[in-house]
């Protein structure tokens, strides 16, 4: 593609805030982690407290979410800087895509909370529960985006926003994209990490021998992106991104690291940059014994025996989960511009299926080229192409998109039927969660009334707004009850969004792009523009976009406390597929969509299905 400018930048960590959260020093020093036992999190019972907390977190006003609050202060520094890149910025055409994988979770626990003693839930902490709440903070901003959404896509969120980000600039979506990621530390993730056996008691070491485990971290980045047009001066260049699912397993990777290999070598392709031409590599390195070994593998495949310095950020910040990538690029981005080649934290022998450099201490270099890797629950990779310079680029081939199938609505119980048409053995089946249940059911649908299309070039993306707040309740009662050793590390899986998109790779074999997105109540018709999006751009041939909802109590609690009516229980699915005709009603009728949701009477599209909701865009009939 062609190059996109990153022209203001924003951050939190625990190195501190502005630059100082992602710069990796000078030429010489050597890394030092500011990981370290938590204190809070050791008085609350957990065997392994160790976490990379944001300094700016540190006093911290009672009531105040955390993540809002990491999100609020970068909003508002980014917004700054881009006051002094151009005053008129605001008078753009503005597109904001943020990712996280815990949103108000903390949040969420204090209105469980509420709800427990029988108290009413105040309105405004009900806002701030859903995964959308923190996106309160994007306020400040003084915007109203023309495109928005929020990747809900774990670890890899901010990855593939930034990559979603670009596809809307070269699509022509906006002019100027904010794009990044945010995340805190609260007990619930803490506590599930740890019951999985992912954490370590001491400074994690990745590549290591000896790893255990990773710690892990407060984040948030945010970074302003427009179309490189030969002028503006840069932070730096996004080239190149590359989206996969390995369809194997729900948390743990391929373990060849053939998924990663793929959305490595995707955005290689899409920035015209050969494996040779890559200076650094910006590890996803969770210091996690299947993880690392898993990436290892993968970097083999991609740089055969050459040594290719790999810096693993994790191991001095923690991994700050849906700020990670955003992190991390500007750590490599920043350490590029100034002739830094990074050192890596962490001790210890080398794995033998590591074959890249770790330094040291920071050496003098001319760095110019990164690959950015990232991983996450439910399989998902991502993968960037980062430059100081913009390179030449190439012009994208502009798809035509249209709906090739349409399913029923469905619900969990739904999936019984559709089994049979799944890879998933029948014990599989049975211990899928409510959320993933219906999405696959929704998904077996769609898929049976679809044309053949490869399963290998076919994303997923799941909308839903109000993702997995009754399972992370039900979570949250057990460990309220039990503490953090008492928690059962199956029912933590399920508490990320990204999982029911993961299931659907795995259930149907599916290797493309796969996320979940949800900035806000109309979450269905999000999904349905980014599917839109990344068929139109290539990143896909097909794209199954669906519309899952799992409501119970909870939901609906903290939904009439918004003066919101709850969604609709379970899910329905469309196919959108590449086509050599154009009606050109598509991306109009999803612009559209919120206009109409307004209007009286409008029923959502999980009691409808979707093919009521596609007649009444004005689209045409599927069957």
């Amino acid at each position: 593609m062609k190059s996109v400018s990153i022209v203001a930048a924003a951050a939190e960590s625990a190195l501190g805030s502005g630059r100082a959260a992602y710069s990796v020093g000078d030429v010489g020093d050597v890394p030092r982690s500011r990981i370290a036992e938590d204190a809070a999190l050791r008085d609350g019972g957990f065997a392994k407290p160790w976490v990379g907390r944001a300094p700016s977190l540190a006093d911290l006003g009672a009531g105040v979410d955390p993540a809002e609050a990491l999100l609020e202060r970068v909003t508002s520094s980014l917004a700054a800087d881009l006051d002094a890149w151009q005053p008129s910025w605001r008078h753009r055409r503005i597109g904001i895509v943020v990712g996280t994988s815990s949103g108000g979770m903390v949040s969420l626990g204090r209105v469980l909370e509420a709800r427990g003693r029988g108290e009413p839930i105040p309105a405004e902490l009900a806002a701030g529960a859903p995964y959308f709440g923190p996106l309160r903070a994007l306020r400040r901003l003084g915007v109203s985006p023309l495109a928005e959404a929020q990747v809900l896509a774990a670890c890899a969120s901010s990855g593939a926003a930034i990559g979603l980000g670009a596809r809307w600039l070269w699509l022509g979506r906006v002019d100027l994209v904010i794009a990044g990621g945010y995340d805190a530390v609260g007990d619930v993730v803490a506590s599930g990490f740890e019951s999985l056996g992912a954490t370590t008691g001491q400074p994690p070491a990745p590549f290591r021998k000896l790893r255990d485990g990773m710690a892990l971290g407060e984040g948030a980045a945010l970074v302003a992106l427009v179309p490189y047009d030969g002028t503006e001066s840069a932070i730096g260049y996004v080239r190149g991104f590359g989206m996969s699912s390995d369809a194997t397993h729900v948390t743990a990777p391929d373990p060849g690291g053939a998924g990663l290999v793929r959305a490595a070598r995707t955005a290689l392709d899409d920035a015209h940059v050969e494996p040779s031409e890559v200076d650094l590599v910006s590890a996803h390195a969770t210091a996690t014994p299947l993880n690392d070994a898993a990436e290892a593998r993968a970097l083999a495949t991609l740089f055969g025996e050459r040594r290719v310095v790999v810096h693993p950020m994790k191991a001095i910040v923690g991994h700050t989960l849906g700020a990670s990538s955003a992190l991390e690029a500007l750590a490599t981005l920043d350490a590029m511009k100034r002739g830094v080649l990074p050192a890596a934290a962490g001790d210890g022998e080398l794995d033998e299926a590591f074959s890249g450099a770790l330094l040291e201490k920071n050496e003098s270099g001319t760095p110019r080229t990164c690959l950015k890797l990232s991983a996450a629950f439910g399989g998902a990779n991502a993968a960037l192409v980062l430059s100081t310079e913009p390179g030449a680029g190439h012009a994208l081939h502009r798809r035509h998109v249209t709906v090739v199938a349409s399913g029923e609505p469905s619900t969990a119980a739904n999936l019984v039927a559709a089994a049979s048409e799944t890879r998933l053995p029948r014990a599989a089946v049975s211990r899928l969660d409510p959320l993933s249940a219906a999405a696959v059911a929704a998904a077996a649908s769609a898929l049976r009334r679809a044309p053949p299309l490869a399963r290998e070039r076919m994303g997923v993306v799941v909308g839903t707004a109000a993702a997995t707040l009754e399972i992370d309740a039900a979570y949250d009662a057990r460990l309220r009850e039990r503490g953090p050793r008492g928690v059962d590390p199956r029912r933590f899986p399920s508490t990320s969004p990204n999982l029911c998109a993961g299931n659907c790779t795995i259930a149907f074999g599916l290797l493309g792009p796969s996320l979940s997105v949800g900035a806000g109540p109309d979450a269905d018709i999000e999904a349905l523009m980014v599917g839109f999006d990344l068929v139109a751009a290539g990143d896909a041939d097909s794209v199954l976009v669906i519309a899952a909802e799992q409501v119970g109590d909870v939901v609906r609690d903290v939904w009439a406390a918004m003066g919101l009516s709850a969604p609709e229980d379970g899910a329905a699915a469309i196919i959108l597929a590449r086509s050599v005709l154009d009606d050109g009603r598509i991306l109009a009728a999803t612009l559209r969509a919120r206009e109409l949701r307004a209007r009286p009477g409008w029923d959502s599209t999980i009691r409808r299905g979707w093919p009521a909701f596609l007649a009444a865009l004005g689209l045409p009939g599927v069957s």
